[in-house]
């Protein structure tokens, strides 16, 4: 065989990550659509676990700072809402301020989560159940649900 002295040269590198399996992965963009439900809050802890099993911890840290912040603004946006029950600002500011944090966590940081597991493995790689996500996402949201009837009760009775 002889090689062709117009083709482009070619390094012999050795790929130490074609080698390794891929990680057991939360399909990232499903993750994201689920966000849509149970709050960016969700979206971005299953993607810091992503990071960490494709081993990138500075990007696993962005996504815990996310889902840290996210947690504050929802936490302080029912507690201002328990607070100030009556306040028309503060019921009107509910939905916006949720579609503002979801789209800033989408396009600042899920979306390049999506990107590198599109690019690195496309649509081959072991992918991780949804049922114990999916479920401790519901148990939250009944948990906070009853939580803040109670806190609403003991305010009125109060009052």
């Amino acid at each position: 065989m002889t090689r062709n002295p117009y083709a482009p040269p070619k390094a012999e590198v050795a790929d130490l990550s074609a080698d390794l399996e891929p990680p057991l992965l939360w399909n990232p963009n499903a993750a994201a659509n689920w966000s849509l439900l149970f709050s960016p809050a969700f979206g971005s802890f299953l993607h810091m676990k992503n990071w960490e099993a494709l081993g990138e911890p500075v990007k696993a840290a962005a996504a815990k700072r996310w889902f840290v912040i996210t947690l504050v603004a929802l936490v302080g946006l029912v507690c201002a809402n328990v607070v100030f029950p009556t306040s028309k600002l503060v019921a009107a500011s509910i939905r916006p301020v949720g579609l503002v944090l979801l789209l800033a966590w989408y396009f600042g940081s899920a979306r390049a989560q999506v990107a590198y597991v599109k690019t690195k493995f496309g649509k081959s790689y072991p992918r991780r159940g949804w049922l114990k996500p999916l479920a401790i996402a519901v148990l939250a949201l009944v948990v906070l649900v009853v939580v803040m009837s109670v806190i609403v009760i003991v305010v009125k009775s109060v009052a």
